[in-house]
């Protein structure tokens, strides 16, 4: 067994704090990595406080991994010692439904869907000899730790072009606004809308205009007018009726990124005949859609799900050729409650990434 440490919160109510604990040692196929930093995903916060009503405590969040090959099992053909790493959302799936098979693992239809990096299937975790918690793919835990254990598979290979600590939201917040782009086939040229823009708005954007779209960002916050005007790409209020109407049926695809419940009927209004808005940022259900403005243009409303292991390398590769990536706040894992609190509050730009190297110094 493998000593680990990590951070973890035992209840919807209390915060994060240090939680040791064992992990499996590295199988034929296994990979083990020395976790160096881990993006702090919204999504982290909807789950440690079960706001989802499926969250495994203890639960210990990190989706958005990056770190170096440690260790690697006799069957291992992928990856080596001393590489350079990422690990998102899935950790394994059942390989054998029709999605997986057709390289889609993020639709896996298997009874528990695909193995989450953190909050894995909701059945008791196995006991070691001494009695203690052995936290393999039972209960699994994610990337606030030192280190990590993955199938070979699902581990991602960091392109020498990024970063690390600017690689770990890509593995998350880019593969989610990218392969939606991807699906629906924005092209150069393409005018697209990404609403919201926060940790994956602004990510969107980026991409999206590497590909070579015409991007509008659509905010509630005057600070982010400038923060677009910086990224080189337009900026309207989202409440600005005027602008909104000056913008009807002229967009070629449009991406909400919004964390929780919204009205996206503003925006539906925005695309053209025979185009898409997809929801990424939402699992909750939405307010009522106006059939009417969809039915009468023949638009569509989709939503899409983080992406598949194909299309998380591909994002990794095509944002170290563009050099692009998410604009990151390193944090020490020890302020990553008041982490949660600003990223509630919308108070980050725009996204924080923990330098796991600070737990290290963390007295037990």
């Amino acid at each position: 067994m493998i000593k680990a440490r990590g951070y973890a919160t035992r209840h919807s109510f209390s915060r994060l704090k240090l939680f040791e604990f064992e992990r499996e040692e590295a199988g034929t196929y296994d990979v083990e990595i020395k976790v160096l930093f881990c993006g702090v995903c919204h999504s982290d916060i909807h789950q440690a406080k079960n706001e989802w009503s499926n969250t495994v405590y203890p639960c210990m969040p990190g989706h958005e991994v990056v770190g170096t090959v440690t260790k690697v099992g006799p069957g291992v053909t992928r990856h080596a010692v001393g590489d350079m790493v990422g690990v998102g959302c899935m950790i394994d799936s059942c390989r054998e439904c029709a999605p997986c098979k057709a390289g889609d693992q993020n639709y896996c239809e298997s009874n528990n869907s695909w193995l989450a990096t953190y909050n894995g299937p909701m059945v008791p975790a196995k006991k070691a000899p001494d009695g203690n918690n052995i936290y393999g793919r039972d209960n699994t835990l994610g990337g606030y730790s030192d280190v990590l254990v993955v199938n070979e598979d699902f581990v991602l290979k960091i392109p020498a072009g990024l970063a690390p600590e600017v690689a770990a939201p890509i593995l998350c917040a880019g593969v989610t606004t990218y392969s939606p782009m991807k699906h629906w086939k924005v092209k150069d040229g393409d005018k697209v809308g990404i609403v919201g823009f926060g940790g994956l708005g602004h990510l969107g954007a980026k991409i999206a205009k590497a590909m070579g779209a015409e991007v509008t960002v659509f905010t509630t916050t005057k600070e982010k007018l400038d923060e677009a005007k910086r990224l080189g790409v337009a900026g309207v209020l989202e409440k600005d009726k005027e602008a909104l109407k000056a913008l009807k049926s002229s967009f070629d695809f449009i991406l909400s990124t919004i964390p929780e419940k919204h009205d996206i009927n503003p925006f539906v209004a925005l695309l053209k005949r025979d185009c898409t808005l997809a929801v990424v940022g939402a699992l909750e259900p939405l307010a009522p859609v106006n059939n009417q403005e969809v039915a009468f243009h023949r638009k569509s409303v989709a939503g899409s799900l983080i992406g598949n292991l194909a299309d998380t390398q591909e994002i990794l590769d095509f944002c170290a050729q563009h050099g692009i990536g998410p604009d990151i706040q390193l944090i020490p894992i020890q302020d990553i409650n008041d982490a949660y609190d600003k990223v509630e509050a919308g108070d980050v730009r725009f996204r924080y990434v923990i330098d796991m190297a600070s737990l290290a110094t963390e007295a037990a």
